[in-house]
């Protein structure tokens, strides 16, 4: 891979994640405390994420590797979602703006995976080209955490402006992207079905009970981690923590960190003990932010932002290099469909809903809540499966021996 490439990929991992970062974090703080939308209609809306990412699968599968080149795909997409971005920064109904921000998302969510696809066909050694590249997405959103949170415009419309601002640059730059066409010329195509489009086919691989648990409990513990998503800067603004967008960039920052180290790690505890860590850091954070205030006690609520790294790259990366060394050669990619399916997509869109069930339950007045009870239904949560999980999953020797690469 040459220079100049390796400067395009980097270039757009950092926009695609500076889009993602800008709209996504302090949503419900604009829909809460300036629309006062319900709870359950702003863990609804963050759950159009999910509800994207079990139908974009079907849009990936079947009209980017047959039809049109990756890079016009990309273009199309960010172009188009960033309109659907302004139009949504404009409603103020709940209905038309459910809509409208699903539009988005189903527009959004298929260039997670197209920006991979098109970077690893860019690439000699993806396993040592992709992590330096994709990082840059890390950092993209980070800045526009750092950013939003800094001019004070959490409770405001203005993030989706400025993400549908991004989403026109990465839209234009995408046509400057190395030309990746259809993998799939007219006179070879294969035929899509349904179980080869969601990872259906990688079924089998729960004969095996260990597996059959691991997804199990990846399904279940994703309905906890979904209060985070939806209501983490809700929660820090409710307490007055000032720039709260940016403080909770420090996630991120820790995620890095780590990546970095997560060799060191497997070499020491192996998968199912990174699994259990991952699992008891969710936990062990929403237990922080049910006792944590922004007086004498805000300790609890950085160190319960900090433990992000550990919350996502020891439970999300560790599984996902479980699942691709449980997976023989020919089920390697419907079995990350799945396993994306079964957590991203259904295990966060009832996380969701619930979680916004949970926070309308604990309301005080018209704008206040009881976040130490809300956050402590995640935690036990997270506590039963983490406990079921240490006692049904079993992993072997071998798989301590798996290779991680340094940065994701």
């Amino acid at each position: 891979m040459t220079q100049g490439t390796r400067v395009k990929l980097s270039t757009m991992m950092f926009l695609q994640y500076f889009v993602w970062g800008a709209w996504y974090v302090t949503m419900g703080t604009w829909l809460g405390e300036t629309l006062h939308f319900s709870g359950e209609q702003i863990g609804l809306a963050a759950g159009t994420t999910a509800l994207a990412a079990m139908i974009s699968p079907f849009f990936v599968g079947m009209v980017a590797d047959r039809f049109m080149a990756t890079e016009r795909i990309l273009a199309a997409l960010h172009l188009v979602g960033a309109a659907v971005l302004f139009v949504a920064s404009m409603q103020t109904t709940f209905g038309s703006f459910y809509v409208v921000l699903l539009v988005y998302t189903l527009c959004y969510m298929p260039t997670l995976a197209l920006s991979n696809s098109l970077s690893f066909r860019q690439m000699d050694d993806p396993g040592r080209e992709f992590p330096l590249i994709r990082v840059l997405g890390t950092i993209g959103w980070i800045v526009a955490g750092l950013f939003i949170g800094t001019l004070g415009l959490e409770a405001t419309a203005r993030p989706l402006q400025i993400a549908g601002a991004g989403s026109i640059l990465l839209g234009v730059f995408c046509l400057a992207l190395p030309h990746t066409p259809p993998l799939e010329t007219a006179g070879a195509k294969r035929r899509a079905t349904l179980g080869t489009i969601l990872g259906l086919d990688a079924l089998k691989l729960l004969r095996e009970r260990s597996f059959a648990v691991f997804v199990l409990g990846s399904f279940l513990v994703c309905i906890p981690l979904q209060f985070y998503y939806a209501f983490a800067n809700l929660f820090l603004n409710e307490l007055t923590v000032t720039n709260a967008a940016g403080k909770m960039t420090l996630g991120q920052m820790s995620e890095i960190f780590f990546m970095l180290v997560m060799p060191w790690f497997f070499r020491r505890l192996g998968v199912k003990w990174m699994l259990l860590v991952g699992m008891a850091a969710w936990t062990a954070r929403y237990t922080l932010f049910a006792f944590g205030n922004n007086a004498d006690l805000v300790w609890m609520l950085y160190a319960g932002i900090l433990l992000h790294g550990i919350c996502y790259d020891f439970f999300f990366v560790t599984g996902q290099i479980y699942v691709d060394t449980k997976a023989p050669g020919d089920l390697r990619a419907a079995a990350q469909g799945f396993i994306a399916f079964v957590t991203l997509g259904v295990g966060m869109f009832i996380g969701s809903w619930a979680s916004g069930r949970v926070v309308d339950a604990f309301r005080i007045g018209a704008t206040g809540h009881d976040w130490h009870r809300i956050w402590l239904v995640p935690a036990a949560g997270a506590a039963v499966v983490l406990v079921l999980f240490a006692l049904f999953f079993r992993s072997t020797a071998s798989e301590r021996e798996v290779s991680v690469a340094p940065v994701s």
